[in-house]
């Protein structure tokens, strides 16, 4: 089942954010280098149109580097799409992001006219780190958690570039179930919208098929978990995680898988690969496309019973036998 986090300061920056695209000449989308796939919003997607567009891959430093460097190939693909790797620890390479919005805009770099840029991204990406290093001064609010920014403001860089800060926005309905419990394991959703057991389980799962010898080496376990609930009670009993009478406490070994995974304690891990991503797209639109069939069907079927069921009733009207005229309801006869 997918975790739904959308509150309403986010259905309203989204309406706000829809308003404003006008004026905007470049988006800057920040995403999660974890999960760049996850962490796009497919709502801006549809709002930005053609408009041209940098997607900045934040927390690079707790990402794959490998797999961060296939992701930017992949994005690339996308027409008026480029990237940019960082991470909330080199000021220095975020203050290119300027240099590359002038670029990306070749026509308004020549005539040094000004740029209107929007930076928008899901709760808890680095946005508003990004925004106060761009700014050379604390302009946006932080916080290790979602939904600090909630309402829009307009930022001058210098050197003709004038960025628009939105608050961080999720999208009402996430199809990917896998999606949403990778936004929660990376804290793009509140702690009080899921459960962390439910999602530690998901993390175990994919931890042991894609970073075996990491987490073997991290809990130091003695052998490779067979699965989840293996691999939660190893790491328990290594931590200490117990209860009274020895029996490990699983929720609290679940705090601690989420809390050491975030903070990059685990490593440098990526929660999903691009052909990951595109079976599972396959998947979502072969199930969506499934259940728009049976949902055509079923209405036929309805159509089809409430027709036969409307001849069956008229038919059956027409060969009942009419009742006997009654005394004094016949025809007035003529009085002589």
């Amino acid at each position: 089942m997918a975790i739904q986090w959308y509150p309403g300061h986010m259905h309203k920056a989204q309406k706000a954010i829809k308003e404003v695209l006008p004026q905007v000449d470049l988006l800057i989308e920040v995403l999660d280098a974890r999960i760049p796939y996850s962490s796009e919003n497919p709502a801006i997607a549809q709002l930005r149109g053609d408009k041209p567009c940098i997607k900045v891959l934040s927390k690079t430093d707790l990402a794959d580097p490998e797999l961060t460097a296939l992701w930017q190939g992949y994005l690339e693909q996308e027409r008026g799409v480029k990237t940019f790797a960082t991470t909330t620890e080199q000021p220095g390479r975020i203050k290119l992001l300027v240099d590359l919005c002038r670029k990306m805009l070749p026509e308004k770099d020549a005539g040094a006219k000004n740029i209107n840029a929007m930076i928008v991204g899901i709760p808890n990406v680095g946005k508003s780190t990004i925004i106060n290093t761009l700014a050379g001064r604390m302009v946006a609010k932080t916080g290790n958690e979602p939904a600090v920014t909630k309402d829009q403001q307009r930022i001058n860089l210098g050197s003709g570039v004038t960025l628009l800060d939105t608050p961080g926005i999720l999208w009402p309905k996430i199809e990917n179930p896998d999606s949403s419990y990778r936004l929660a394991a990376t804290g793009a959703i509140k702690n009080t919208a899921m459960e962390y057991d439910d999602v530690s389980f998901f993390l175990a799962e994919y931890l042991i098929k894609a970073y075996p010898e990491l987490i073997t080496a991290h809990f130091q376990l003695e052998r490779l978990p067979t699965s989840e609930l293996d691999f939660l009670e190893m790491a328990g009993a290594r931590r200490g995680a117990l209860q009274t009478g020895g029996r490990i406490n699983l929720h609290k070994i679940c705090e601690v898988l989420i809390n050491e995974f975030r903070s990059g304690k685990l490593g440098r891990i990526s929660l999903e690969t691009p052909e990951m991503v595109e079976r599972e797209k396959l998947a979502i639109a072969e199930a969506k496309a499934r259940k728009e069939a049976e949902n055509a069907e079923r209405k036929q079927r309805f159509k089809d019973g409430s027709r036969n069921s409307d001849r069956a009733d008229r038919k059956e009207q027409k060969n009942l036998p009419k009742p006997p005229r009654q005394r004094g309801l016949g025809k007035a006869t003529k009085k002589t």
